[in-house]
């Protein structure tokens, strides 16, 4: 749909805009919404999970999950919690045996009584075996015997009894039983360990609510290394956890940990866990940001000649970079988690635009707009195979949601809105945005809300355009310039056009003039359509334009008067 000249003001014009972003969100929502499985009549408040495992780490023995579960509304008659294929043993409401069933997926528990809103319910599940997926049993790059809680995006419900979805937060206790060589990492704080001669008992405890997909248990026969550079005491314990060919490494490759800890904690908020623990282990992701206890992928120090050196750390790029995306998320993402789905980039484009924020400042200015333009490629080339908004309804598969559009574009949507609002009021409304919503859920409103009343702007216009619709814009800039007869200088006429599908942006453009004998004019162009036209007064003749030459915006440039694209960030 394209915006009609008949609109001829800008307010108009705008208007149009944000209506049009609005309606098709709106037709996504009526025909293809995807169906979430969202907090409804009942939320669990705290698991207490206990965990027995074989010698070999190949199957867990026995299990308990009790879960205090809130009710939220009159009449609840059965808790339906999400539950995979592992052995049911027994449940109990409140101590005593209760019925159930076992649809797909689910553990259905019948209560005695329809319960009321605000009552708590213990309901205790106890199970063993092996489960299906979420707890992978395997073994680490040593051929050693593992397991690696690995849930993301809602896959815990195979090896815990639960409500499998990032809205449904809570605390969580991890009771796990080892054999007594083994070492077990968890979420929370280690409060206790007792070694006897056949098995090792564990008590992790974690009081903060955290996404399910963030619940965490790693049991190998591993390295446990304290960094001999650790961070202040004021931020918190770090620990690394790596096989045990990877020990010499692991201070080293873990160069951006501390760092990097230190850094958000700094420019965010004071750290939100008891500890964090970095472990190379098992998951099918690169690295899984789970609370206090991220899990990377066992090839993780694997060299690759290819890849560029850090000069301030002095390893691959790559590595620096994960390291720092995954210890972003422990505040966005973890500490404050996506409501839904669809807002996703709250979690992957803020860790991957803090990850660059690290870069700035710890590799340069250099650094972060190459990183940045690496980002920009990455979306380009993902747009040109699917358009689709940010603020993503109707994907079915999750695992499709982690895309270019969640990490690449959401970094460049932060990306511009701190140029355009100043570092102060962004961060300003950053900071808000995470003290209010700790250890809560926030929605993509949320977001724009608080950087509303940090800037005091006017941003629904941007987030109309830039998240719930779809795209990028393709400027192209021209002029024509007419001197002043006997008095030198003149006045040009600059033109900036948006040449993409769809409608238009209306983000504010910096232009840079070049004119004769090397000064420069700059500008911001606020556009109100497709075509905005602007009288410049100049002193000497343009020599040539720049269209925002700082990389503030995720861009595509047509030169003139070739009109070839090329990507100018």
């Amino acid at each position: 749909m394209k915006t009609s000249t008949a609109f001829s003001t800008p307010s108009r014009r705008r208007a149009l805009v944000v209506a049009l972003a609005l309606v098709a969100l709106c037709q996504s929502v009526a025909f293809a919404e995807r169906r979430e499985r969202l907090v409804e009549g009942w939320r669990p408040v705290h698991y207490e999970v206990s965990l027995a495992f074989d010698d070999r780490l190949s199957e867990v023995t026995r299990a308990e999950a009790k879960i205090t579960v809130l009710i939220l509304r009159d009449g609840i008659g059965t808790v339906d919690l999400d539950f995979g294929e592992m052995i049911v043993d027994g449940v109990s409401v409140g101590g005593a045996p209760a019925r159930y069933e076992r649809p797909p997926g689910r553990l259905d528990v019948s209560l005695a009584r329809p319960a009321r809103r605000g009552e708590k319910l213990v309901i205790s599940v106890s199970y063993h075996g092996r489960p299906k997926d979420g707890l992978i049993l395997t073994k680490d790059k040593d051929g050693n015997p593992s397991a690696t809680g690995d849930n993301w995006p809602d896959r815990l419900h195979h090896w815990i009894p639960s409500l499998d979805h990032p809205s449904a937060k809570a605390s969580v206790n991890f009771h796990i039983t080892t054999p007594p060589d083994a070492v077990a990492v968890a979420n929370g704080r280690l409060v206790g360990a007792g070694a006897g001669t056949r098995e090792t008992d564990w008590l992790y405890v974690e009081p903060r609510p955290i996404p399910p997909y963030c619940m965490i248990v790693v049991v190998a026969r591993d390295e446990l290394i304290e960094p001999r550079t650790p961070v202040s005491k004021t931020v918190a314990p770090l620990i690394y956890y790596v096989a045990r060919s990877d020990r010499a490494f692991a201070e080293k490759g873990f160069a951006a940990a501390p760092p990097s800890l230190e850094y958000f904690s700094r420019l965010i908020a004071p750290y939100p866990y008891e500890k964090l623990a970095h472990i190379v282990g098992a998951t099918r992701y690169g690295g899984m940001e789970n609370s206090g206890a991220i899990v990377y992928a066992s090839t993780l120090f694997d060299p690759r000649p290819a890849e560029p050196v850090s000069r301030r750390f002095g390893i691959r790029r790559g590595l620096v970079e994960v390291v720092a995306h995954e210890t972003a998320h422990q505040w966005f993402g973890d500490a404050v988690t996506p409501a839904t789905w669809a807002d996703l980039w709250l979690s992957e484009g803020f860790a991957t635009y803090f990850a660059g924020l690290f870069v700035e400042r710890y590799e340069g200015a250099a650094a972060f707009r190459e990183y940045m333009s690496r980002a920009a490629g990455t979306y380009l080339r993902y747009e040109k195979t699917r358009r689709a908004p940010v603020h993503d309804r109707e994907t079915e598969d999750l695992n499709k949601l982690l895309n270019a559009n969640n990490y690449q574009k959401g970094a460049w949507i932060l990306h511009t809105l701190r140029s355009q609002l100043g570092d102060a009021a962004f961060f300003r409304g950053i900071r808000a945005y995470y003290r209010a919503h700790k250890d809560g859920n926030a929605t993509t409103e949320d977001l724009r809300a608080a950087l509303e009343r940090a800037s005091g702007r006017d941003l629904r216009e941007f987030f109309a355009r830039w998240v719930y619709g779809s795209g990028h814009p393709v400027y192209a800039a021209s002029w024509a310039w007419r001197a002043r007869a006997g008095r030198g200088g003149g006045v040009a006429t600059l033109t900036l056009t948006q040449t993409q599908e769809g409608e238009p942006f209306l983000t504010g453009v910096p232009v840079e003039i070049a004119t004769e004998g090397g000064g420069v004019r700059w500008l911001l162009v606020r556009p109100t359509g497709r075509e905005t036209s602007l009288i410049v007064p100049l002193a000497r003749r343009p020599v040539g334009v720049r269209v925002d030459p700082d990389g503030t915006i995720l861009k595509e440039v047509v030169s003139e008067p070739v009109r070839k694209v090329a990507a100018n960030f």
